[in-house]
C-alpha cells in the first residue's frame, strides 16, 4: 500500500472528510485492524482565503508549492490537493514535485462517464464555476457538456461555501435553494450534479434529490485509495 499525501486544510471541514472515507475504503478493503498510510499537511485557509480575494495566485502557488514538497518529504508517494479551487494551481504544483498529483477533476469525469452521462452541471465557488481550469478540463479532456448556474444563483452557490460550508455551518435554507438550483440545472439538460466544492456534500446529500449527485470529495478520496494499491512502476 502506498503512502497517500494529502494536502488539506482547505477547509479543515472537508479534510476530515477525506481522512474518513479514505480510512474506512481502507478498512473495508483489508479488514481487521488496517487503517491507510497516509501524510497530511494541512495549510492556514486563512492565508490562502486571502490571496484568492486579492487575485494573488502567484502567492498562493508558493504556499501550496510549500506543502506539496512537504507531503512529498515526509514520505507521501502521491498527492491529492484536498479542494476544487485549487486545482486552478494543479499544473503550478506538480511540476514542483515529483509524485504524482491525482487530479480531482479527472476523477470526477471518469465517475460521470461511468454513469454514462454526458452533459453534467456544475456547482462549486466562483473560481471553480466560472474558470476554465476546471469546467475546461471536463470538456477539452473528456468530452463532457458543463452546465452553471446563472450569476444570480452563482453568487448564492459561492456566499453559502465561504460564508457557511467552511466554517461547518449547514443551514436548512441554503440547502433548500440549493437544491432549487439543481432543479434549474435538470431543466437546463444536466443529467447529473457535479458537487465541485469539497463541503458542498456536507449539505446536499444524494437522497435529498433523484438526480445523480457527484461528491467529489468521496471520489477523489476513492481515486486515492485505487491509487494507493497500484504496482509500483518497474
Amino acid at each position: 500500500m502506498k503512502t497517500i499525501g494529502l494536502m488539506g486544510g482547505m477547509s479543515w471541514e472537508s479534510s476530515i472528510e477525506y481522512y474518513r472515507i479514505i480510512n474506512q475504503l481502507i478498512q473495508e478493503r483489508l479488514g481487521g485492524y488496517h487503517s491507510a498510510k497516509c501524510v497530511l499537511v494541512s495549510v492556514d485557509f486563512a492565508d490562502i482565503e486571502e490571496k484568492q480575494k486579492q487575485g494573488d495566485w502567484d502567492g498562493a502557488a508558493a504556499l501550496m508549492i510549500e506543502a506539496a514538497r512537504q507531503v512529498e518529504n515526509a514520505g507521501g508517494n502521491f498527492l491529492l490537493i484536498c479542494t476544487n479551487t485549487m486545482h486552478l494551481l494543479a499544473d503550478r504544483v506538480q511540476t514542483a514535485v515529483s509524485i504524482p498529483l491525482i487530479h480531482i477533476a479527472d476523477a470526477t469525469a471518469q465517475a460521470v462517464i461511468a454513469l454514462g452521462i454526458s452533459e453534467v452541471g456544475l456547482l462549486g465557488t466562483k473560481f471553480t464555476m466560472q474558470e476554465d481550469f476546471y469546467r475546461g478540463r471536463l470538456e477539452k479532456l473528456f468530452d463532457l457538456k458543463v452546465r452553471i448556474p446563472d450569476s444570480a444563483d452563482m453568487e448564492i452557490v459561492h456566499d453559502v461555501i465561504y460564508q457557511e460550508l467552511v466554517h461547518g455551518v449547514i443551514n436548512t435554507n441554503s440547502k433548500e435553494e440549493y437544491l432549487r438550483i439543481i432543479g434549474n440545472l435538470t431543466k437546463r439538460g444536466a443529467q447529473g450534479i457535479i458537487l465541485g466544492c469539497t463541503e458542498i456534500g456536507l449539505l446536499v446529500k444524494q437522497e435529498d434529490t433523484p438526480i445523480p449527485l457527484f461528491d467529489t470529495t468521496r471520489i477523489h478520496a476513492e481515486a486515492a485509495v485505487n491509487y494507493a494499491f497500484t504496482v509500483e512502476d518497474q
